[in-house]
């Protein structure tokens, strides 16, 4: 059977699914697409009816979360430990300062926005969460967003969630996060790393061949608007409340799932320089490119064009 594919847009991004088996890609597309709805529905920033938002609404007040965003607290909550802070899911009043509060393809038709106004974020520790009961508390002035982890965890669930109804395997890409379950074709994904996330697959630039595992690329180039006088980017460092500003414009990291590889990507471009050491010291496959263009590879990523998860 031939490879098939199918995209659309959802979550205020691209989607594109990839199927091993041509016959079995509107089962692949109609599951990833319940997940994503599902998703959506629990923990948009962007809905005033998502879960998270009903929450948001009355703060310090304990409540008892659905399976699907307290899976989303838990993921966002180890990969700020793991990350050492650097992505931090109380960055939402950041967000919402430096004017990503609402859609990104409703942020550029707006003129005349004021300057950004920043400061510390309150730090994930703040957070209140019981997973055994899945209870959390939000204390006043603490505003979540879930959207780097969170978008992660969505292309893992599809492309599990895929895989097993259609039988075959499954490459799900949300805007740049890429997850895969079941078996690859022969080659492995060829997977092209680019900073635009719209990029036709087939485009030109470097390709590698994802035989397991996932990938993510997180860009300062592409999410990008003016405040004022000053250009803003979706990526926030959590100590400063303020659009990163470290030396990497895009790194994309290769990871056993997509949480993991984009917790580091993420993580990568808010730590700066010593994020080449932390990614060695953690066997993470990763591509940096520098503001001026210089590419560094680190950890085992290829200079040529294949890489398989766990492979040194």
């Amino acid at each position: 059977m031939a490879v098939a594919g199918a995209s659309w847009r959802a979550l205020g991004t691209s989607v594109h699914v990839l199927v091993t088996d041509d016959g079995s890609i509107e089962t692949a597309r109609t599951t990833v697409s319940s997940v994503l709805e599902l998703v959506d529905a629990a923990y948009s920033r962007f809905r005033p009816d998502s879960e998270l938002r009903r929450i948001a609404a009355r703060p310090g007040a304990p409540a008892t979360v659905s399976p699907l965003l307290g899976r989303a607290i838990a993921v966002a909550l180890r990969g700020a430990e793991l990350s050492g802070g650097a992505v931090d899911p109380t960055v939402g009043t950041a967000m919402r300062m430096i004017g990503y509060e609402i859609d990104f393809d409703e942020i550029r038709c707006r003129a005349g926005e004021p300057s950004i106004t920043v400061g510390r974020v309150p730090g994930w520790r703040a957070i209140g969460f019981d997973p055994g009961t899945r209870t959390l508390n939000l204390p006043p002035g603490v505003e979540l967003d879930l959207g780097s982890t969170g978008k992660a965890l969505a292309a893992d669930l599809a492309a599990d969630a895929a895989s097993a109804a259609a039988g075959t395997g499954v490459l799900v890409n949300l805007g740049g996060d890429i997850a895969t379950s079941g078996p690859a074709p022969d080659g492995g994904w060829r997977v092209l790393i680019a900073e635009d996330a719209q990029v036709r697959p087939d485009g030109p630039g470097e390709t590698i061949g994802l035989s397991s595992g996932a990938l993510a690329t997180s860009s300062t180039t592409v999410r990008r608007w003016m405040r004022g006088q000053v250009e803003a980017h979706h990526i926030v460092d959590p100590a400063t409340g303020a659009p990163a500003r470290g030396p990497w414009r895009t790194v994309s990291v290769v990871a056993a799932d997509c949480v993991d590889a984009n917790t580091a990507a993420t993580a990568a471009i808010v730590r700066g320089q010593t994020a080449l050491e932390w990614l060695s010291a953690r066997g993470l496959p990763a591509r940096l490119v520098s503001h001026a263009g210089d590419v560094v590879r680190v950890a085992g990523w290829p200079s040529d064009t294949r890489v398989q998860v766990g492979e040194t």
